[in-house]
C-alpha cells in the first residue's frame, strides 16, 4: 500500500512539473497568458492533492484550516484589489512566500534537533540558506510594497554609514549560519539568523528608488523561488524543489532582461541609488529657457480624428489615473473612423514586469495591438500621432542623444520620430530618473495637462463631435 501511494505521489509530481513548465511557457505571451495561468494552477492543485497522500502528515485538520484561511484571503484580494494595485499585491504575495519558506526551514530544524536526529552538512546548509533568503525576501517585499503604495517615500532612503551597517548585518547572518551548520548551533542561533536576515532585507530595499521596483520585485521573486527550492531539499519534497527552481530561474532571467531594457547592471539598480535627490538641481537647470507648447482636448481630438495611424504609449500615469478603460474606449472610437491604433509597450513601463500588459488586457485591448519596443520603433516615422499617456523616462530622447544624461544608452520608444506627439501628464514632474524630459520641449510635442482619465474622457467627447 505504501509503495503504491509513493508511486502515485511520484507520478503526480512529474505531471505537475510538466504542467508548470507548459504554464510558464504560455505566460510569455499576452495572448496565451490566461490559459498558461490555468494550466499552472491545475498543476499546483494536483501537486497539493498528491502531497496530502503522504503517510507522514500529522494533522489534516491543521492543513484544512490553513487552506481555508489562505483561500478566503486569496479570493478576497483577487476580487477587491484594483488592477492598478497589482504591483503591491504581487509584492505582498511574494513576501508571504519568502516568510513561509523561512519559517518552514526553522520549524524543520527545531523538529530534527528535538528528535535527536543528526543534521548533515548539506541539510544544515539548506536550512540556513532557506531561512536567510526567505527572511530577506519577506521584509524586502514588504518595503517594496510600502514604496509602491506610497506609505514609504519612493525616493532612495539613505543615511550615513548605511553600507557599512549593511555589511555588518550580512557578516552577522553569515557568522550565525556557520555556527548553525558547522558548530551544531541551537534553535536560538537560527532564530538570531532569522532576525538579522529580516533587518537585512529591509535595509537592502530602502536605498532603492520606487522607479526601480519592477527590477527589485523580480529579484525578490527569484529569491523566494530559491528559498522554496531549498526548503524542498530540507523536506525531501521534489515538487517543492522543482517549483522553486522554476520560479527562481524565471525571476533571474526576467531581472536580467529588465536591467538590459534599462541599460543598467543589476548592481547599479541595487546599489546605485538611482533617482536620488542629487539629480534635482541638474534636472531643474536643463529646463531653463525651454518652451512648452500646450494643447486642449478639442485640438487633440481633431488631430486624432484626421490621423491615419495612432500609437498609444501607456505609462505609470495611466495606471495611477486608472485610465485603461477610457483609453480603450477612445481607441475604439478612432477605429470606427478608420484610424489604425496600436499600443507601444516598453519593458519597464509601470511598476512591475508586464504592468502595462496586465492593465490593457483587463480593459480588453486586443493582444495583436500590443507591440513591444523592437516591433514598434521602426513604425514611428510613419505614425501620424503618438499619444503618450503618463510615460516619462521610457520616451526621453536624451537616452539616445545626450551622452551626459544619466539614462544615456537606455533603450527607449522613439516617439520623437513620429509626425506629431501629444503627451498627457498631470504636470512637468520627473520620472524615476529625476531628470527633465527633452521630449516635452520638442517642436512636434503638445502637452495636455491634467488627470489622464479626465483628459481622455474630454478628448473622447470632443472626438464624437469632431
Amino acid at each position: 500500500m505504501l509503495d503504491f501511494r509513493a508511486s502515485v505521489i511520484a507520478v503526480s509530481y512529474i505531471v505537475s512539473a510538466v504542467l508548470f513548465i507548459f504554464g510558464l511557457k504560455r505566460l510569455s505571451s499576452p495572448a496565451t497568458a490566461r490559459s498558461g495561468n490555468r494550466v499552472a494552477a491545475v498543476g499546483m492543485a494536483l501537486a497539493l492533492a498528491a502531497t496530502l497522500l503522504d503517510a507522514q502528515i500529522v494533522s489534516f485538520w491543521t492543513i484544512a484550516l490553513g487552506t481555508l484561511i489562505g483561500a478566503v484571503m486569496g479570493i478576497y484580494f483577487a476580487r477587491t484589489v484594483q488592477m492598478t494595485a497589482m504591483p503591491q499585491m504581487v509584492a505582498l504575495f511574494n513576501g508571504m512566500g519568502g516568510a513561509t519558506a523561512a519559517l518552514v526551514s526553522v520549524a524543520e530544524f527545531i523538529r530534527l534537533t528535538r528528535a535527536g536526529e543528526a543534521i548533515g552538512l548539506g541539510e544544515g546548509t539548506s536550512i540556513v540558506l532557506g531561512t536567510a533568503i526567505g527572511a530577506i525576501s519577506f521584509t524586502g517585499s514588504i518595503v517594496a510594497f510600502g514604496k509602491l503604495q506610497e506609505i514609504l517615500p519612493g525616493k532612495p532612503l539613505q543615511f550615513p554609514l548605511q553600507r557599512l551597517i549593511n555589511a555588518l548585518i550580512l557578516i552577522a547572518v553569515l557568522s550565525l549560519g556557520v555556527v548553525v551548520v558547522v558548530a551544531d548551533g541551537t534553535a536560538q542561533s537560527l532564530w538570531g539568523l532569522f532576525g538579522a536576515a529580516l533587518i537585512l532585507g529591509a535595509m537592502f530595499v530602502l536605498p532603492i528608488g520606487g522607479g526601480d521596483m519592477p527590477v527589485v520585485i523580480s529579484i525578490l521573486n527569484s529569491l523566494t523561488g530559491l528559498a522554496a527550492a531549498l526548503t524542498g531539499f530540507v523536506l525531501h519534497n521534489q515538487m517543492l524543489v522543482v517549483a522553486g527552481v522554476l520560479v527562481g530561474a524565471s525571476g533571474t532571467l526576467l531581472t536580467l532582461l529588465m536591467s538590459t531594457a534599462m541599460n543598467r547592471s543589476v548592481a547599479n539598480v541595487l546599489f546605485g541609488a538611482f533617482g536620488a535627490a542629487g539629480n534635482d538641481a541638474a534636472a531643474a537647470s536643463t529646463a531653463v529657457g525651454r518652451t512648452v507648447r500646450q494643447t486642449t482636448p478639442e485640438d487633440t481630438a481633431i488631430a486624432l480624428a484626421y490621423a491615419r495611424s495612432v500609437v498609444i504609449v501607456p505609462g505609470y500615469g495611466l495606471a495611477v489615473a486608472e485610465a485603461q478603460h477610457t483609453v480603450r474606449e477612445l481607441a475604439t472610437d478612432l477605429e470606427k473612423r478608420g484610424v489604425s491604433v496600436k499600443y507601444a509597450i516598453h519593458p519597464v513601463a509601470g511598476r512591475m514586469p508586464g504592468h502595462m500588459n496586465v492593465l490593457l488586457a483587463e480593459a480588453n485591448v486586443p493582444y495583436d495591438q500590443l507591440l513591444e519596443m523592437d516591433q514598434v520603433n521602426g513604425e514611428f516615422p510613419q505614425t501620424d500621432v503618438v499619444l503618450v499617456v503618463g510615460a516619462n523616462d521610457v520616451v526621453n530622447p536624451a537616452a539616445r542623444d545626450d551622452p551626459s544624461s544619466p539614462i544615456y544608452g537606455m533603450p527607449i520608444l522613439d516617439v520623437d520620430r513620429a509626425r506629431n506627439i501629444i503627451v498627457l501628464k498631470r504636470s512637468m514632474g520627473h520620472g524615476f530618473a529625476g531628470i527633465d524630459n527633452a521630449l516635452f520641449y520638442h517642436e512636434k510635442t503638445r502637452m495636455l495637462f491634467g488627470d489622464a482619465r479626465q483628459s481622455l474622457t474630454q478628448v473622447g467627447q470632443a472626438l464624437k463631435s469632431a
